[in-house]
Protein backbone atom coordinates (compact mmCIF):
# COMPACT_ATOMS: atom_id res chain seq x y z
CA UNK A 1 0.00 0.00 0.00
CA UNK A 2 1.23 2.82 -1.07
CA UNK A 3 2.12 5.07 1.79
CA UNK A 4 2.81 9.42 1.58
CA UNK A 5 6.54 10.84 1.65
CA UNK A 6 7.63 7.05 -0.10
CA UNK A 7 9.87 7.43 -2.59
CA UNK A 8 10.02 5.12 -5.38
CA UNK A 9 11.36 5.13 -9.44
CA UNK A 10 8.86 4.30 -12.38
CA UNK A 11 8.64 4.31 -15.47
CA UNK A 12 5.81 6.66 -17.16
CA UNK A 13 3.11 4.62 -19.31
CA UNK A 14 1.32 7.61 -20.74
CA UNK A 15 -0.26 11.12 -20.28
CA UNK A 16 -3.24 11.74 -18.89
CA UNK A 17 -6.35 14.20 -19.53
CA UNK A 18 -4.51 16.90 -18.33
CA UNK A 19 -1.44 16.35 -19.40
CA UNK A 20 -0.24 14.90 -16.35
CA UNK A 21 2.34 11.48 -16.41
CA UNK A 22 0.75 8.38 -15.87
CA UNK A 23 3.07 5.42 -13.75
CA UNK A 24 1.78 2.69 -11.73
CA UNK A 25 2.91 0.53 -9.00
CA UNK A 26 1.00 -2.91 -8.27
CA UNK A 27 -1.61 -1.70 -10.95
CA UNK A 28 -2.43 1.57 -8.76
CA UNK A 29 -1.65 4.58 -10.82
CA UNK A 30 0.26 7.45 -9.71
CA UNK A 31 -0.65 11.12 -11.68
CA UNK A 32 2.77 13.12 -11.27
CA UNK A 33 3.02 16.80 -13.20
CA UNK A 34 5.97 17.59 -15.34
CA UNK A 35 6.84 14.35 -16.99
CA UNK A 36 6.74 12.36 -20.39
CA UNK A 37 5.67 9.38 -21.92
CA UNK A 38 8.45 6.64 -21.91
CA UNK A 39 10.45 8.76 -19.24
CA UNK A 40 12.07 7.21 -15.93
CA UNK A 41 11.43 9.15 -12.89
CA UNK A 42 12.17 9.36 -8.90
CA UNK A 43 8.96 10.22 -7.27
CA UNK A 44 7.66 11.48 -3.95
CA UNK A 45 4.22 10.41 -3.22
CA UNK A 46 2.16 13.73 -2.30
CA UNK A 47 -1.44 12.32 -1.39
CA UNK A 48 -3.24 8.80 -1.80
CA UNK A 49 -6.86 8.52 -2.37
CA UNK A 50 -9.00 5.35 -2.59
CA UNK A 51 -8.60 4.37 -6.23
CA UNK A 52 -5.19 6.63 -7.71
CA UNK A 53 -2.18 8.62 -5.83
CA UNK A 54 -0.44 11.88 -6.66
CA UNK A 55 3.20 12.80 -6.52
CA UNK A 56 5.95 14.43 -7.56
CA UNK A 57 9.54 14.46 -9.49
CA UNK A 58 12.36 14.61 -7.53
CA UNK A 59 14.89 13.48 -10.30
CA UNK A 60 14.27 12.46 -14.19
CA UNK A 61 16.76 9.58 -14.14
CA UNK A 62 16.17 9.01 -18.27
CA UNK A 63 14.46 11.70 -19.99
CA UNK A 64 12.67 11.52 -22.95
CA UNK A 65 13.90 12.72 -26.48
CA UNK A 66 10.65 15.32 -26.36
CA UNK A 67 11.48 17.27 -23.05
CA UNK A 68 12.83 20.61 -23.53
CA UNK A 69 13.84 23.46 -20.98
CA UNK A 70 10.88 25.45 -19.80
CA UNK A 71 12.49 28.66 -20.66
CA UNK A 72 10.14 30.00 -18.18
CA UNK A 73 11.19 31.51 -14.54
CA UNK A 74 7.41 30.38 -12.78
CA UNK A 75 7.01 26.83 -14.72
CA UNK A 76 6.34 24.77 -13.03
CA UNK A 77 5.27 26.50 -9.77
CA UNK A 78 2.14 28.12 -12.01
CA UNK A 79 -0.85 26.22 -13.38
CA UNK A 80 -0.99 27.84 -16.65
CA UNK A 81 1.66 26.53 -19.41
CA UNK A 82 1.54 22.37 -17.72
CA UNK A 83 3.08 21.44 -21.22
CA UNK A 84 5.68 23.76 -21.40
CA UNK A 85 8.58 21.15 -20.87
CA UNK A 86 7.53 19.12 -24.07
CA UNK A 87 8.81 20.45 -27.39
CA UNK A 88 5.75 22.36 -29.25
CA UNK A 89 5.55 19.35 -31.67
CA UNK A 90 4.77 16.77 -29.86
CA UNK A 91 2.80 18.34 -27.36
CA UNK A 92 0.33 18.35 -30.56
CA UNK A 93 0.51 14.67 -30.85
CA UNK A 94 -0.21 14.43 -26.74
CA UNK A 95 -3.19 16.48 -27.82
CA UNK A 96 -4.19 14.28 -30.43
CA UNK A 97 -3.68 10.99 -28.44
CA UNK A 98 -5.88 13.07 -26.02
CA UNK A 99 -8.98 14.08 -28.15
CA UNK A 100 -8.57 9.75 -29.67
CA UNK A 101 -8.83 8.74 -26.30
CA UNK A 102 -12.18 10.56 -25.42
CA UNK A 103 -13.76 9.72 -28.05
CA UNK A 104 -12.69 5.68 -27.78
CA UNK A 105 -14.17 5.83 -24.58
CA UNK A 106 -17.03 6.83 -25.11
CA UNK A 107 -17.98 5.73 -28.53
CA UNK A 108 -16.10 2.06 -28.31
CA UNK A 109 -14.28 2.55 -31.49
CA UNK A 110 -12.15 4.61 -33.61
CA UNK A 111 -13.07 7.23 -35.67
CA UNK A 112 -11.37 9.71 -38.16
CA UNK A 113 -8.89 12.24 -36.15
CA UNK A 114 -6.76 14.57 -38.23
CA UNK A 115 -3.60 16.01 -36.81
CA UNK A 116 -3.66 18.63 -34.55
CA UNK A 117 -3.09 22.00 -36.32
CA UNK A 118 -0.57 23.80 -34.75
CA UNK A 119 1.15 27.47 -34.66
CA UNK A 120 4.00 28.52 -36.45
CA UNK A 121 4.77 30.96 -33.18
CA UNK A 122 3.18 29.50 -30.05
CA UNK A 123 4.14 32.13 -27.51
CA UNK A 124 2.27 35.19 -27.05
CA UNK A 125 -0.62 34.42 -28.49
CA UNK A 126 -3.05 35.17 -25.94
CA UNK A 127 -5.46 38.33 -26.60
CA UNK A 128 -7.02 38.12 -23.26
CA UNK A 129 -5.22 38.29 -19.51
CA UNK A 130 -7.30 37.68 -16.39
CA UNK A 131 -4.76 37.68 -13.01
CA UNK A 132 -6.33 37.15 -9.83
CA UNK A 133 -5.25 39.72 -7.07
CA UNK A 134 -4.77 38.92 -3.58
CA UNK A 135 -2.64 38.11 -0.32
CA UNK A 136 0.37 36.14 -0.62
CA UNK A 137 2.13 34.19 1.92
CA UNK A 138 3.86 36.97 3.53
CA UNK A 139 0.37 39.14 3.76
CA UNK A 140 1.54 41.43 0.66
CA UNK A 141 -0.93 41.76 -2.17
CA UNK A 142 0.16 39.39 -4.67
CA UNK A 143 -0.79 39.08 -8.87
CA UNK A 144 -0.56 36.20 -10.72
CA UNK A 145 -1.78 33.04 -11.74
CA UNK A 146 -3.27 30.05 -9.43
CA UNK A 147 -0.57 27.12 -8.77
CA UNK A 148 -1.84 23.52 -9.90
CA UNK A 149 -5.36 22.53 -8.38
CA UNK A 150 -4.81 25.46 -5.47
CA UNK A 151 -6.04 29.12 -5.03
CA UNK A 152 -2.07 29.88 -4.18
CA UNK A 153 -1.42 32.92 -6.47
CA UNK A 154 2.05 31.97 -8.67
CA UNK A 155 3.48 35.54 -8.90
CA UNK A 156 3.49 36.15 -12.43
CA UNK A 157 4.99 39.42 -14.42
CA UNK A 158 5.76 37.94 -17.73
CA UNK A 159 3.79 35.31 -18.87
CA UNK A 160 4.78 33.67 -22.06
CA UNK A 161 1.67 32.86 -23.41
CA UNK A 162 0.06 36.60 -22.69
CA UNK A 163 0.42 39.30 -25.09
CA UNK A 164 3.60 41.13 -24.19
CA UNK A 165 1.58 44.74 -23.61
CA UNK A 166 -0.92 43.40 -21.89
CA UNK A 167 1.40 41.66 -19.39
CA UNK A 168 3.39 45.38 -19.12
CA UNK A 169 -0.35 46.89 -18.33
CA UNK A 170 -1.19 44.75 -15.99
CA UNK A 171 2.03 45.00 -14.02
CA UNK A 172 1.54 49.04 -14.16
CA UNK A 173 -2.42 48.36 -12.84
CA UNK A 174 -0.31 46.20 -9.63
CA UNK A 175 2.18 48.81 -9.38
CA UNK A 176 -0.71 51.70 -8.84
CA UNK A 177 -2.99 49.34 -6.36
CA UNK A 178 -0.14 48.45 -4.26
CA UNK A 179 1.46 52.23 -4.42
CA UNK A 180 -2.23 54.04 -3.78
CA UNK A 181 -2.49 51.16 -0.73
CA UNK A 182 -5.44 49.69 -2.27
CA UNK A 183 -6.93 46.53 -0.49
CA UNK A 184 -6.91 43.08 -2.43
CA UNK A 185 -9.49 40.23 -1.97
CA UNK A 186 -9.06 38.04 0.46
CA UNK A 187 -10.55 34.85 0.31
CA UNK A 188 -10.43 33.76 3.59
CA UNK A 189 -12.37 36.74 5.14
CA UNK A 190 -14.38 37.26 1.59
CA UNK A 191 -12.92 40.67 2.24
CA UNK A 192 -10.84 43.51 0.27
CA UNK A 193 -11.69 45.61 -3.00
CA UNK A 194 -9.53 44.02 -6.02
CA UNK A 195 -10.34 40.34 -6.73
CA UNK A 196 -9.15 40.03 -11.13
CA UNK A 197 -7.44 42.21 -13.49
CA UNK A 198 -8.31 41.59 -16.76
CA UNK A 199 -6.71 43.00 -20.02
CA UNK A 200 -8.42 42.06 -23.81
CA UNK A 201 -6.67 43.37 -26.52
CA UNK A 202 -7.67 43.62 -29.94
CA UNK A 203 -4.60 42.07 -31.85
CA UNK A 204 -5.43 43.72 -35.53
CA UNK A 205 -6.91 47.22 -33.88
CA UNK A 206 -4.41 47.03 -31.12
CA UNK A 207 -7.34 48.79 -29.00
CA UNK A 208 -7.47 47.83 -25.39
CA UNK A 209 -10.12 47.34 -22.77
CA UNK A 210 -9.03 46.89 -19.58
CA UNK A 211 -11.56 45.26 -16.45
CA UNK A 212 -10.87 45.89 -12.74
CA UNK A 213 -12.76 43.20 -10.91
CA UNK A 214 -13.87 44.33 -7.13
CA UNK A 215 -15.59 42.75 -4.63
CA UNK A 216 -16.82 46.28 -3.25
CA UNK A 217 -17.00 49.82 -4.16
CA UNK A 218 -13.85 51.05 -1.91
CA UNK A 219 -11.84 51.80 -5.13
CA UNK A 220 -11.98 55.46 -5.81
CA UNK A 221 -8.95 56.27 -7.51
CA UNK A 222 -10.64 56.00 -10.89
CA UNK A 223 -9.45 59.49 -12.34
CA UNK A 224 -5.98 59.14 -11.26
CA UNK A 225 -6.06 54.74 -12.62
CA UNK A 226 -7.14 56.19 -16.00
CA UNK A 227 -4.59 58.98 -16.24
CA UNK A 228 -2.38 56.82 -14.99
CA UNK A 229 -2.31 54.15 -17.71
CA UNK A 230 -3.48 56.01 -20.60
CA UNK A 231 -0.16 58.68 -20.51
CA UNK A 232 1.67 55.58 -21.03
CA UNK A 233 -0.93 53.52 -23.17
CA UNK A 234 -2.82 55.76 -24.98
CA UNK A 235 -4.34 52.60 -26.80
CA UNK A 236 -6.12 51.85 -24.11
CA UNK A 237 -9.30 52.67 -24.87
CA UNK A 238 -11.83 51.65 -22.31
CA UNK A 239 -11.58 51.06 -18.41
CA UNK A 240 -14.32 49.33 -16.57
CA UNK A 241 -15.13 48.29 -13.06
CA UNK A 242 -16.88 44.62 -12.80
CA UNK A 243 -18.85 43.83 -9.43
CA UNK A 244 -18.39 40.33 -8.26
CA UNK A 245 -19.19 40.07 -4.33
CA UNK A 246 -20.26 36.61 -4.67
CA UNK A 247 -17.92 33.88 -2.88
CA UNK A 248 -17.57 31.93 -6.53
CA UNK A 249 -14.48 30.88 -8.66
CA UNK A 250 -16.47 32.62 -11.38
CA UNK A 251 -14.25 35.40 -12.10
CA UNK A 252 -16.45 38.33 -13.88
CA UNK A 253 -19.78 39.43 -11.98
CA UNK A 254 -22.65 40.67 -14.15
CA UNK A 255 -22.70 44.89 -13.21
CA UNK A 256 -20.21 46.67 -14.92
CA UNK A 257 -19.03 50.27 -14.46
CA UNK A 258 -17.48 52.81 -17.00
CA UNK A 259 -15.21 54.56 -15.74
CA UNK A 260 -13.29 55.57 -19.20
CA UNK A 261 -14.47 55.06 -22.83
CA UNK A 262 -17.27 53.65 -24.11
CA UNK A 263 -17.00 50.18 -22.22
CA UNK A 264 -16.00 48.17 -25.51
CA UNK A 265 -13.78 47.43 -28.07
CA UNK A 266 -13.21 46.43 -31.48
CA UNK A 267 -10.81 43.63 -32.75
CA UNK A 268 -10.96 41.85 -36.38
CA UNK A 269 -11.15 37.96 -37.74
CA UNK A 270 -10.94 37.53 -41.40
CA UNK A 271 -12.87 40.25 -43.22
CA UNK A 272 -15.12 41.06 -40.24
CA UNK A 273 -15.13 43.37 -37.64
CA UNK A 274 -16.26 42.68 -33.84
CA UNK A 275 -17.05 44.69 -30.52
CA UNK A 276 -16.04 43.01 -27.45
CA UNK A 277 -17.50 44.14 -23.88
CA UNK A 278 -16.04 42.41 -20.69
CA UNK A 279 -18.90 39.92 -21.05
CA UNK A 280 -18.31 38.88 -24.37
CA UNK A 281 -17.24 35.87 -25.29
CA UNK A 282 -14.64 36.03 -28.08
CA UNK A 283 -11.67 33.27 -28.57
CA UNK A 284 -8.59 34.20 -27.01
CA UNK A 285 -6.25 33.19 -30.01
CA UNK A 286 -7.06 34.96 -32.89
CA UNK A 287 -4.63 33.38 -35.47
CA UNK A 288 -6.05 29.85 -34.64
CA UNK A 289 -9.58 30.86 -34.27
CA UNK A 290 -9.39 32.00 -37.95
CA UNK A 291 -8.53 28.81 -38.68
CA UNK A 292 -11.20 26.78 -36.73
CA UNK A 293 -14.02 28.79 -37.99
CA UNK A 294 -12.72 28.59 -41.50
CA UNK A 295 -12.74 25.07 -40.61
CA UNK A 296 -16.49 25.08 -39.46
CA UNK A 297 -17.26 26.31 -42.37
CA UNK A 298 -16.02 24.30 -44.67
CA UNK A 299 -17.09 21.02 -43.10
CA UNK A 300 -20.93 23.12 -43.53
CA UNK A 301 -20.02 23.03 -47.04
CA UNK A 302 -20.67 26.66 -46.99
CA UNK A 303 -18.23 27.55 -49.92
CA UNK A 304 -17.72 28.76 -53.47
CA UNK A 305 -18.09 25.52 -55.03
CA UNK A 306 -21.03 24.29 -52.76
CA UNK A 307 -23.07 26.96 -51.86
CA UNK A 308 -26.01 26.81 -48.93
CA UNK A 309 -27.56 30.46 -50.44
CA UNK A 310 -31.20 29.22 -50.26
CA UNK A 311 -30.69 27.17 -46.95
CA UNK A 312 -31.08 28.31 -43.22
CA UNK A 313 -28.11 27.91 -40.87
CA UNK A 314 -28.54 28.24 -37.01
CA UNK A 315 -25.67 29.31 -34.64
CA UNK A 316 -26.37 27.69 -30.92
CA UNK A 317 -23.97 29.72 -28.42
CA UNK A 318 -23.46 31.92 -30.42
CA UNK A 319 -21.54 34.55 -28.16
CA UNK A 320 -21.04 37.63 -29.79
CA UNK A 321 -22.03 36.35 -33.10
CA UNK A 322 -18.54 35.56 -34.72
CA UNK A 323 -19.36 32.39 -36.42
CA UNK A 324 -22.82 33.47 -37.38
CA UNK A 325 -21.42 36.19 -39.04
CA UNK A 326 -18.51 34.16 -40.95
CA UNK A 327 -21.54 31.94 -41.87
CA UNK A 328 -23.70 34.68 -42.93
CA UNK A 329 -22.59 35.08 -46.64
CA UNK A 330 -23.45 31.22 -47.67
CA UNK A 331 -26.66 31.15 -46.52
CA UNK A 332 -29.89 32.44 -46.98
CA UNK A 333 -30.89 33.14 -43.23
CA UNK A 334 -29.06 32.82 -39.98
CA UNK A 335 -30.21 32.37 -36.81
CA UNK A 336 -28.06 33.03 -33.25
CA UNK A 337 -28.66 32.09 -30.11
CA UNK A 338 -27.13 32.90 -26.78
CA UNK A 339 -27.57 32.74 -23.18
CA UNK A 340 -25.26 36.54 -22.29
CA UNK A 341 -27.56 39.19 -22.56
CA UNK A 342 -24.91 41.87 -23.24
CA UNK A 343 -23.32 39.53 -25.96
CA UNK A 344 -26.43 39.14 -28.00
CA UNK A 345 -26.61 43.13 -28.38
CA UNK A 346 -22.84 43.10 -29.23
CA UNK A 347 -23.90 40.33 -31.94
CA UNK A 348 -26.47 42.36 -32.90
CA UNK A 349 -24.15 45.36 -33.36
CA UNK A 350 -21.73 43.20 -34.83
CA UNK A 351 -24.04 42.40 -37.74
CA UNK A 352 -25.02 46.51 -38.24
CA UNK A 353 -20.87 47.30 -38.45
CA UNK A 354 -20.15 44.28 -40.94
CA UNK A 355 -23.78 45.35 -42.85
CA UNK A 356 -24.82 41.65 -42.18
CA UNK A 357 -28.82 41.64 -42.99
CA UNK A 358 -29.58 37.88 -43.16
CA UNK A 359 -28.74 37.20 -39.52
CA UNK A 360 -30.88 37.26 -35.88
CA UNK A 361 -29.99 36.93 -32.66
CA UNK A 362 -31.63 35.71 -29.82
CA UNK A 363 -30.85 35.69 -25.88
CA UNK A 364 -31.61 32.94 -23.32
CA UNK A 365 -31.20 29.18 -22.96
CA UNK A 366 -30.90 27.49 -26.04
CA UNK A 367 -33.02 24.59 -25.33
CA UNK A 368 -35.60 27.14 -24.88
CA UNK A 369 -35.20 29.92 -27.12
CA UNK A 370 -34.32 26.82 -29.79
CA UNK A 371 -38.18 25.75 -30.34
CA UNK A 372 -39.84 29.03 -30.80
CA UNK A 373 -37.19 30.03 -33.17
CA UNK A 374 -38.55 26.89 -35.33
CA UNK A 375 -41.77 27.68 -35.32
CA UNK A 376 -41.35 31.06 -37.25
CA UNK A 377 -39.34 29.70 -39.90
CA UNK A 378 -40.24 27.74 -43.11
CA UNK A 379 -38.52 24.24 -43.39
CA UNK A 380 -35.95 23.01 -41.00
CA UNK A 381 -32.20 24.58 -41.07
CA UNK A 382 -29.69 22.68 -43.16
CA UNK A 383 -27.24 22.94 -40.70
CA UNK A 384 -26.66 23.88 -37.42
CA UNK A 385 -23.26 25.01 -35.79
CA UNK A 386 -23.16 24.65 -31.90
CA UNK A 387 -20.24 25.73 -30.09
CA UNK A 388 -21.39 25.29 -26.12
CA UNK A 389 -19.09 26.14 -22.89
CA UNK A 390 -16.68 23.14 -21.92
CA UNK A 391 -19.89 21.29 -20.17
CA UNK A 392 -20.95 20.50 -23.63
CA UNK A 393 -24.84 20.25 -25.24
CA UNK A 394 -28.07 20.08 -23.13
CA UNK A 395 -29.60 16.95 -23.41
CA UNK A 396 -33.16 18.71 -24.38
CA UNK A 397 -31.30 20.55 -26.85
CA UNK A 398 -29.60 17.31 -28.13
CA UNK A 399 -33.36 16.02 -28.45
CA UNK A 400 -34.39 19.38 -30.35
CA UNK A 401 -31.21 18.36 -32.63
CA UNK A 402 -32.42 15.05 -33.39
CA UNK A 403 -36.29 15.90 -33.69
CA UNK A 404 -35.36 18.67 -36.72
CA UNK A 405 -32.60 16.54 -38.13
CA UNK A 406 -30.40 19.28 -40.22
CA UNK A 407 -28.39 17.84 -42.59
CA UNK A 408 -25.41 18.22 -41.29
CA UNK A 409 -24.14 19.59 -37.15
CA UNK A 410 -20.90 21.35 -36.65
CA UNK A 411 -20.24 20.92 -33.87
CA UNK A 412 -16.83 23.33 -31.69
CA UNK A 413 -15.96 21.78 -28.74
CA UNK A 414 -13.00 22.96 -26.18
CA UNK A 415 -13.56 19.98 -24.03
CA UNK A 416 -12.79 16.57 -25.87
CA UNK A 417 -15.03 14.83 -23.14
CA UNK A 418 -18.13 16.30 -23.83
CA UNK A 419 -17.35 16.44 -27.03
CA UNK A 420 -17.37 12.57 -27.38
CA UNK A 421 -20.20 12.42 -24.84
CA UNK A 422 -22.38 14.10 -26.97
CA UNK A 423 -21.26 12.06 -30.08
CA UNK A 424 -22.54 9.01 -28.27
CA UNK A 425 -26.26 10.26 -28.05
CA UNK A 426 -26.41 11.65 -31.39
CA UNK A 427 -24.78 9.09 -33.54
CA UNK A 428 -28.29 7.55 -33.40
CA UNK A 429 -29.13 9.75 -35.67
CA UNK A 430 -25.83 10.96 -37.09
CA UNK A 431 -22.64 9.77 -38.53
CA UNK A 432 -19.62 11.22 -37.29
CA UNK A 433 -17.60 12.16 -40.58
CA UNK A 434 -14.38 13.70 -38.97
CA UNK A 435 -12.39 15.56 -36.48
CA UNK A 436 -10.56 18.35 -36.84
CA UNK A 437 -8.45 19.49 -33.50
CA UNK A 438 -7.08 23.00 -34.00
CA UNK A 439 -4.52 23.75 -31.05
CA UNK A 440 -5.90 26.98 -29.90
CA UNK A 441 -4.18 26.84 -26.52
CA UNK A 442 -0.18 25.97 -26.90
CA UNK A 443 1.43 24.72 -24.00
CA UNK A 444 -1.71 24.07 -22.02
CA UNK A 445 -3.48 19.96 -21.93
CA UNK A 446 -6.30 22.18 -23.69
CA UNK A 447 -7.17 21.88 -27.37
CA UNK A 448 -10.26 22.87 -29.61
CA UNK A 449 -11.77 20.27 -31.87
CA UNK A 450 -14.32 20.67 -35.24
CA UNK A 451 -16.20 18.01 -35.60
CA UNK A 452 -18.76 17.17 -38.24
CA UNK A 453 -21.26 15.45 -38.76
CA UNK A 454 -23.80 14.15 -41.17
CA UNK A 455 -27.68 13.02 -41.17
CA UNK A 456 -27.89 9.02 -41.86
CA UNK A 457 -30.29 8.32 -44.78
CA UNK A 458 -32.61 5.60 -43.55
CA UNK A 459 -33.70 8.47 -40.21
Amino acid sequence: MLEKNQIYEVEIIDNGYQGEGIAKIDNFPIFIQGVIKGEQVEIKILKVLSNFAYAKILKIIKPSEYRTDADCSDFPKCGGCNLRHIKYDYTLKVKKAKVENCLYKALNRKLKVNDVIGMDNPLNYRNKLQYPVGLGKDNNPVMGVYSERTHNIVPVQNCFIQNEECNKIANKIFKFIKENNISVYNEQTLKGTVRHIVIRIGIKTNEVLVTLVVNDNNFKKEKELVEYLTAKYPNIKSVVKNYNTKNTNVILGNQNEIIYGKGYIHDILGDYKFKISPLSFYQVNPIQTEILYGTAIKYAYADTEHTQKNNIALDLYCGIGTIGIFASKYFKKVYGVEIVEQAIEDAKENAKINNVENIEFYAGDVEKVLPQILENIAGNPKVVFVDPPRKGLDNKTIEVLKTIKPEKIVYISCNPATLARDLKQLEEKYEIKEVQPVDMFPYTSHVECVAVLQQKQDT
